[in-house]
């Protein structure tokens, strides 16, 4: 398993590994029923149970066409949104699946916080049908990185757990080491916009390894949920400096008031 989304460990006993939480898997499905990540309600499959599958809102147009920030009635092609005038990103456009409410919070936490990885496919083709314009004319994805310190801590990437989805669905290969997070930032919830883009100034870099990756191409880096937007326009500085043709931005969920920072 490349490092970017998970400790590696040794082939034998990662075939084990497997093997036991797929054991474990199948005998909990067979004593428990599978339950809807949002709700906990027993569904059939899995994924969302109908009533939380009807609350969740996909972006769809009109939107920002650069931020991606859904517009309430359509002002023609082309327009900007006031936040994107004001104040425009290092990356070129951004894209989301849905929208931070109650259902995709419960989703990103389900996956982030709960081991709940079997979700991560079906967050990526949502991501990969949002993002199918930019992913045409990519040449690789960057999953936003975590310190080591967390991953550590946390065992996986789940924004390289999204971009291994996302890579199975458009063909797009993934270019695991073209970013590193050398910096250990604090969480970002709760945080103001400035503070945020604080936090994360200096948090990412091209490490000499990941240059061949970067120079001349076309990047989309990978990310689960944009608040203010800091920690991909962090990224995506941190990559154009390195020589990234253009850098575009994919994400699971996107808070659509760019001034809320509840998350």
């Amino acid at each position: 398993m490349p490092a970017s989304i998970g400790i590696a460990l040794p082939p034998r006993l990662k075939r084990a590994t497997d093997a036991l939480r797929a054991a474990l898997r199948a005998t909990l499905d067979l004593a428990l029923p599978p339950l809807c990540p949002a709700c906990r309600e027993p569904v059939e499959g899995r994924g969302l149970c109908p009533a939380c599958w009807s609350k969740l809102s996909f972006i769809t147009r009109p939107y920002c066409e650069r931020l991606g920030i859904p517009f309430v009635y359509d002002p023609g092609p082309g327009i900007l949104s006031m936040e994107a005038i004001a104040d425009p990103p290092a990356y070129h456009r951004a894209r989301a699946a849905v929208r931070f409410d109650d259902i995709s919070r419960a989703l990103v936490h389900a996956l982030k916080y709960s081991d709940r990885l079997d979700l991560a496919p079906m967050m990526g083709r949502w991501i990969s049908h949002a993002g199918r314009e930019l992913l045409a004319e990519a040449d690789a994805l960057v999953p936003v990185p975590l310190h080591w310190r967390r991953l550590w801590a946390r065992r996986f990437n789940q924004s390289a757990m999204l971009a291994a989805a996302v890579s199975a669905q458009s063909g797009v290969p993934i270019a695991g080491d073209a970013l590193k997070r050398v910096k250990p930032t604090a969480q970002q919830v709760g945080l103001s916009r400035s503070e945020r883009a604080q936090n994360v100034q200096g948090a990412f870099r091209v490490p000499e390894e990941g240059k061949a990756a970067v120079a001349g191409r076309r990047l989309i880096v990978i990310d689960d949920v944009l608040t203010s937007g800091a920690t991909v326009d962090a990224c995506a500085r941190a990559l154009l400096r390195a020589g990234a043709a253009n850098v575009d931005v994919l994400i699971f969920a996107r808070v659509a008031d760019p001034g809320r920072t509840s998350i």
